[in-house]
């Protein structure tokens, strides 16, 4: 199980009534933390899900709404008393950038390991209790989408054990997913284990046009959370020009990725009342929601 929260979502810079788009994670008291805009340290007070389990923070790009809280979000973490140290994961440039904003928090209590993206993405990057996947998007600047799964182990099969006559002794130690060598046989977790089952992926894409492939990496995602920016299709050339999404067209990657289910966020500070334009994204792809203000979601695997 894992609860996902989006703590805002708005786009470019913070508003009276709308702050700027993040989300967190949370997994057997680990927390996991996309984007770090200003404010997103106030959020996450409201939220009460605490600050000192950050144990992974991914950025998606360098503009200042999704980097511009994240020198005293470290120092916040840093009065808590953590000393774990804390993975940054975010594209080409990513040292330089945390070298820049740490000047202002030069003692931090914990090390950061900071991990840069290549073009080529980045695949099941496992960090406590989830894999990471990340995959260059097209924005003015260098800009990743992520997706976050929490893998689910396989069933230990009695059956299949028993057929291959590997002894008792050695079910425990392959359910562990070690090998085990006897004389001259050698027994392997496969040899015991049942079919794959699958696990529970968010995905979150903010800041890109809606690229082809997309589609392939945040598919069948039990939640999609993606970009917004204009709800009026009228606005599809502005959207060119400055490489974000309308309702619309994310909608459009939700459905052909077979996603469950939409948040939009990242919303335009032109855009009064998000509401307003659900339908463009509802006609595409029904199961769509207006990003809110802490919204929440728990996903559990799915009942065998």
């Amino acid at each position: 199980m894992i609860r996902v929260c989006l703590l805002a979502s708005g786009g470019m810079m913070p508003m009276p009534n709308r702050y700027l788009s993040s989300m967190l994670v949370s997994c057997k008291g680990s927390l996991l933390l996309v984007d770090c805009g200003e404010g997103t340290q106030i959020l996450l007070k409201k939220l009460k899900w605490g600050i000192k389990a950050i144990d992974v923070i991914c950025i998606t790009h360098y503009h200042a709404d999704h980097t511009a809280g994240l020198p005293g979000l470290l120092s916040t973490i840093g009065n808590s008393g953590r000393t774990e140290p804390i993975t940054i994961i975010g594209p080409k440039g990513l040292k330089e950038i945390i070298k820049g904003l740490t000047v202002i928090t030069p003692e931090l209590p914990f090390k950061l390991n900071l991990i840069e993206v290549s073009d080529e993405g980045l695949k099941d990057y496992k960090d406590k209790e989830y894999y990471i996947g990340a995959v260059p998007v097209e924005h003015s600047l260098e800009c990743m989408a992520y997706s976050i799964e929490v893998k689910r182990n396989r069933k230990f099969d009695k059956n299949k054990a028993e057929s291959k006559n590997i002894p008792r002794e050695f079910w425990r130690i392959l359910q562990k997913g070690e090998t085990v060598q006897c004389e001259d046989k050698m027994f392997t977790p496969e040899m015991i284990l049942g079919k794959e089952r699958k696990g529970i992926k968010v995905s979150y894409c903010t800041d890109t046009r809606p690229v082809d492939k997309l589609i392939d990496f945040i598919r069948q995602s039990d939640l999609f959370i993606g970009e917004g920016m204009y709800g009026d299709d009228d606005y599809l050339e502005k959207a060119k020009e400055n490489y974000h999404m309308l309702f619309s067209e994310c909608a459009y990657l939700a459905k052909e990725a077979d996603v469950k289910e939409l948040w939009l966020t990242h919303f335009s500070p032109s855009i009064k009342d998000p509401e307003e334009f659900l339908y463009k994204a509802e006609e595409i792809f029904p199961n769509s929601k207006i990003g809110e203000e802490l919204m929440i979601k728990e996903l559990n695997f799915e009942k065998d």
